[in-house]
């Protein structure tokens, strides 16, 4: 590639660069303005698409409760815990949720008691992952308790088209 030589500088004075500067802070202001009014733009196209959006997510919420009401109700006719059906697919499954008293310093205290380190976190708080592998009596011993729900769920089934 070949050099090329500048014969001389296009600034020769200071009034040049002060041009130049004001050139530049023009320039600036123009993308100021020009950004303000974009997002002014983005600003009112958000609204607009919030509002509709919020629509659809009330729409969401009132037939998920319809869905879990009616699955509820109809429980026994579920094909074990699970139901499929054209456009998705409802149930139920076990989830266990470990509940634990307030006053967790007692709790700690008899994990430790009883050698079970690997259910406090360092932060003393109680890893409840790991206690609720343990035997329910050690649980009750420590001051927690298990509760069993069937907590529902469901899914839609989502077509993938490929193009090309």
């Amino acid at each position: 590639m070949k050099r090329v030589r500048m014969e001389e500088p296009e600034l020769k004075n200071w009034e040049d660069v002060n041009k130049a500067l004001r050139l530049i802070a023009e320039a600036k202001n123009e993308i100021t303005m020009v950004e303000a009014g974009m997002n002014v733009q983005i600003d009112t196209i958000k609204l607009t698409y919030e509002e509709k959006i919020n629509e659809y997510k009330k729409q969401i919420k009132q037939q998920e409760l319809m869905i879990k009401e009616f699955t509820t109700d109809k429980k026994d006719q579920l094909d074990g815990k699970t139901k499929d059906l054209t456009f998705g697919r409802v149930g139920f499954r076990k989830s266990t949720r470990l509940q634990l008293p307030k006053a967790l310093d007692k709790v700690i205290a008899v994990l430790r008691k009883k050698g079970m380190q690997d259910c406090i976190i360092s932060k003393e708080t109680v890893n409840k992952d790991i206690l609720k592998q343990y035997d329910e009596q050690l649980i009750l011993e420590v001051g927690g308790s298990l509760k069993v729900e069937d907590a529902f769920w469901y899914e839609t089934k989502q077509v993938d088209l490929k193009v090309g």
